[in-house]
Formats: C-alpha cells, structure tokens, sequence
C-alpha cells in the first residue's frame, strides 16, 4: 500500500475510511491508480517517480509517470476492472502488497495475480516494482531482465531457508517437508494453477525438478515481518538448463507450527519442461 494518504482530496479518504471502517495507514496501490488524482501520487514520491513495470520497464520523472498513470486508469476502468485484496507485507522501509486484479480482455475475464514492492522512507517513496506474469493476458512468457543485484546477505530464517535450499537442491521430499500438509503454492498465473495439500505439492515439484536438477535462485531482497517472507530473486538456471536472468518475487506464508501455509510465485519464467 504505497501512497500517502495526506496528498488526497479529503473527500477521497473520507471514501476509503468509509468502505474500510477506518482511515487508511496507506492507500493501496490500484485505489491510488484509479483514484484519478495523479498529483497524489507523484508527491507521495521523495523525489522523481520511478516505477519499474514488468511490460513498460522503467517509467522515470514526472511526466512518464504522469502517462503511465492515466493511461492504465482509463484502462482498468474501461474493462470493468475489480481488485482483490490478497496480503500486505510491511517493514520499516519496504512494503510488499499483493492482489488479484480481474478486468476484461475482450469476451475473457482476466484473472491476474500482481504483487508491488516499494521502497520508502520518512521522507516518502523512492521506488517501486511491479510484478506479474503476462501468461494470462497473452497465453505467453515474457522474459524480464534483472531489477536487481543478488545480495549474498539475503538469507531468510526458518522454514522459509529450508524450503529455499531444498529447491536449489531439486530434493522433492524436503522441499514438500518446509510446508504444513493443508499448505498451498500458487504458481505466477494464478487461477487452475494453485495446489494445495502433500500430494499436490510433491507432484507440483517432482515436475519442477524433471529437468535434471533444482531452481537455485539469485536472492536480492527479503521482507520479512515474521508471519510472512517476500523474497525478490533472479531466475538464472532451472534444472540442467541455464535461462536468461528475469526478475521475480515470491511471498511465504509461515504458519502456527512455523512451517510455510502458503507460497505464492510472481515472475514469468518459462520452464523448460515437457509440456
């Protein structure tokens, strides 16, 4: 939830404390894009506007930011768009919001899992990075360069770093082992893609890791408010195969026990796996 709520109209706030029962910490990131007040935005940033969009790219300044808000308003609002609230993620600098965003794409109703990271300050926001699979719009993979540098300091506690090596390792049975027996992992397209529960999950990472080896991942940032982990990473190797480096986050889910509930995947590699 990036934006500042003190650079809205007040009737606007007044709106969302009315539909959430309360006055908005922040206002989730499509509110904000919708809201039609794009002067908003651009003040919430410390300084110049910077969105990386996994289509667009780098949309920097004023101005391009000013577009690409408008243009995505008119949009969204011309394909009957709705928003599903998902998880928040939420530490002291750096937020992770995830939602599923339904909109029409002609006589199709996409359904479309998107998670937004920002990086922030008490002086405002500096940076934010979108992050989707273009596979349910387009039926196709498109291949996203890095955002990031890998931090070899980015280690995620617990269950979370058991199930990181595990996958690394292409071993099925830990991997399953890092989630609790009801767990579910949601693959980046969402929707028929979800698998819940031991079963599903082993077959889910048996086919992951039918190409010879595991998913050892560049790890880049990690947020972490104890319930739950977002990981930004690069893809650079499935199994035997090397890909080009592409960007993506995943959020995990730990549960009671401290094993993960939920995984849920945001980037757009292309398996090379049997169809």
């Amino acid at each position: 939830m990036p934006w500042l709520p003190e650079h809205f109209s007040a009737n606007y706030v007044a709106e969302l404390t009315r539909r959430d029962a309360a006055p908005p910490a922040a206002v989730s990131f499509f509110d904000g894009i919708t809201s039609g007040q794009v002067e908003a935005l651009i003040e919430s940033f410390a300084g110049e506007p910077e969105l990386h969009h996994p289509v667009r790219g780098r949309i920097k300044g004023r101005d391009a930011f000013r577009r690409f808000v408008e243009t995505t308003s008119a949009q969204l609002h011309a394909a009957d768009f709705a928003v599903e609230a998902v998880d928040l993620v939420i530490t002291p600098h750096r937020t992770v919001e995830e939602v599923v965003l339904w909109y029409d794409v002609g006589p199709r109703r996409v359904e479309l899992p998107v998670a937004i990271v920002t990086e922030r300050s008490d002086a405002g926001l500096h940076e934010l990075r979108m992050y989707f699979s273009t596979w349910p719009i387009t039926g196709s993979h498109a291949v996203r360069p890095p955002l990031l540098q890998p931090d070899e300091n980015a280690t995620e506690p617990g269950s979370v770093g058991d199930y990181q090596r595990a996958l690394a390792a292409g071993d099925v049975e830990a991997t399953v082992a890092a989630f609790e027996p009801d767990a579910t992992v949601r693959e980046p397209a969402g929707g028929q893609y979800v698998h819940r529960g031991t079963r599903e999950l082993r077959a889910l990472f048996t086919s992951f890791f039918s190409n010879g080896g595991g998913i050892p991942l560049e790890h880049c940032t990690v947020t972490d408010d104890g319930r739950a982990c977002a990981l930004e990473y690069n893809v650079v190797r499935w199994g035997v195969t090397d890909l080009p480096p592409e960007a993506g986050v995943a959020v995990y889910v730990r549960g009671a026990s401290g094993l993960l509930t939920a995984a849920r995947i945001y980037d757009d590699s292309n398996p090379p796996l049997p169809a």
